[in-house]
């Protein structure tokens, strides 16, 4: 049994309302890989940075839309960990609210709510002129855009014409302002920001724990490693999502 930080488990039980900070190291213990290890076989050649633009959309939409399709694929092979599942039962002894850097729906699939994806989400398309979401079907992911054939030309838009994209935050395009807003208030209205998994590098929503700080609200790190806001946080645990979680949220039940 792993044993919860005597600091750590002090702040979870004096927090009613808990913000919880999650990055791609929350997912990267269910198998989903990291955005720039998500290339393999056929798409190691390409360069992730470069396939999440609207260029390379404007230049490329079957490509990246195969892209995209394979990293969907890949997606519901893989199954929230322990982490995810400790965060769903935290919630139901406090209110809990997830802000994600995750474009995957594993806390939504393990049984959260979440306040605000800020990258967007692999599961969301809209059209690329108008903006309307796109709710229909969609190419099969196995077939058409698996190893075997990666071009997969974008479905028009039911309402404009217009060609269907990804509805992620690719390089270059801001956050969703309405995400972003919900992020800091969640930050600022808070007894306690957990930050799990997330380098600290990605801005704008790196800036959030230091948010939370300069509002006296205390800041509780899980992660392996050091990371940009270690020297800042009022306690840091040096644990994996899947690890540490269970642990804090079974010792919240005792």
């Amino acid at each position: 049994m792993t044993s919860v930080p005597r600091g750590v488990l002090e702040l979870a039980r004096r927090a009613q309302r808990v913000t919880v900070l999650t990055g791609a190291g929350m997912s990267a213990e269910s198998g989903v890989p990291t955005f720039r290890d998500s290339q393999t076989g056929l798409w190691a050649r390409d360069d992730a940075t470069e396939l999440a633009t609207p260029e390379a959309f404007h230049r490329r939409p079957a490509h990246v839309w195969g892209w995209y399709l394979w990293r969907l694929c890949r997606l519901s092979e893989v199954e929230p960990n322990a982490g995810h599942h400790a965060l769903a039962r935290w919630a139901r002894r406090a209110d809990v609210r997830i802000v994600t850097q995750n474009v995957d729906d594993l806390h939504e699939r393990a049984g959260s709510e979440v306040l605000a994806h800020l990258h967007g989400s692999l599961r969301d398309f809209r059209c690329s002129v108008c903006g309307q979401r796109y709710a229909g079907p969609l190419p099969s992911a196995s077939g058409a855009a698996g190893e075997a054939g990666a071009e997969v030309e974008p479905l028009a838009c039911a309402g404009c014409g217009g060609a269907v994209r990804p509805g992620v935050v690719w390089f270059g395009e801001p956050l969703p302002a309405q995400a972003f807003d919900a992020a800091m208030d969640a930050c600022r209205d808070t007894d306690l920001v957990v930050s799990v998994g997330t380098s600290g590098l990605v801005h704008p929503a790196a800036a959030l724990p230091d948010l939370a700080a300069a509002n006296r609200i205390p800041v509780l790190e899980l992660n392996p490693n050091d990371t940009a806001h270690s020297w800042g946080a009022t306690r840091v645990w040096r644990t994996t999502a899947a690890v540490g979680l269970p642990a804090l949220v079974d010792a919240l039940e005792e």
